[in-house]
């Protein structure tokens, strides 16, 4: 039975490789994006199986009409993926505040905005999937992307505790959190700070530790995010990319080899 997929951020990199790797298959999608001519080409192949929408993520009222357009047009949304995002490269003491806020605008408020008006339709309909891009910058930091770290944080804390509050509604909750993929988040959908001298070796560091390797295919993802979709029992935190797992799990044991080593100080702070 096909399904009906809700994807933000459907014009470029993983959403619209999704989109068309679903669209392929049968389903029907609701393609967001805040220009959609750059859906046309979908629109021609896959006809009335696609609905293509213009929507800013950043502006809940939109966001709740997208849905509500969506919901009217098909009968009901069996899974929303949340892909609109951005990368912000630069020290956080470079970081304006306009940059700062249109960062957390769009990659955590857009989020939460679209995530507020589909669980409504996913709990009448008592099913669903929603599945939020965020990233391994989610669970583990890196120097010069202090503030994309911030909002992917910020969207795992927010997914972590919808996960419990909407289980009993038959509502499915996954992050998917990439390592680093060659799509347009590092080039031309990116923003730059304006640089402080005194940044350029930690910047110099970061950019020569990335070897071709490290970065993944974004077209070989298609059929690890299908058959998350078609999961029976989804995980909530989903590694994507052959770099996430090993560089998260080293990260985590250096966390707790620490929490080890300063647990006593803390239970001793307790007071009894």
């Amino acid at each position: 039975m096909s399904k009906i997929i809700f994807i933000t951020g459907a014009s470029r990199g993983f959403g619209k490789i999704w989109a068309k790797a679903l669209l392929k298959r049968g389903d029907k999608v609701v393609a967001t994006a805040r220009n959609t001519d750059s859906l046309n080409d979908l629109v021609a192949e896959f006809g009335d199986a696609i609905l293509p929408l213009q929507l800013d993520v950043t502006n809940r009222a939109a966001s709740f009409a997208a849905v509500a357009k969506a919901k009217e047009h098909f009968g009901r949304i069996d899974v929303l993926i949340n892909n609109a995002g951005f990368g912000l490269f630069g020290a956080i003491e470079e970081t304006t505040e306009e940059q700062a806020r249109q960062q957390m605008e769009t990659n955590f408020f857009g989020l939460l905005w679209v995530t507020q008006a589909i669980v409504p339709v996913m709990r009448e309909q008592q099913s669903g999937h929603i599945i939020q891009v965020s990233s391994i910058l989610g669970l583990v930091t890196l120097p010069v992307l202090g503030l994309y770290n911030a909002s992917k944080y910020a969207v795992n804390g927010l997914t972590e505790t919808l996960a419990t509050e909407v289980k009993d509604f038959g509502i499915n909750v996954s992050l998917i959190e990439p390592n680093g993929f060659s799509t347009d988040w590092s080039g031309a959908s990116a923003v730059q700070t304006e640089a402080i001298e005194a940044y350029a070796p930690v910047k110099k560091a970061f950019f020569e530790a990335a070897t071709p390797d490290s970065w993944g295919n974004p077209e070989a993802t298609a059929d690890a995010v299908l058959q998350l979709i078609d999961s029976q029992n989804p995980p909530l935190h989903f590694l994507l990319g052959k770099v996430a797992y090993p560089f998260i799990t080293s990260v985590y044991a250096d966390r707790i080899a620490q929490f080890d080593e300063w647990k006593e100080v803390g239970a001793a702070a307790h007071g009894h």
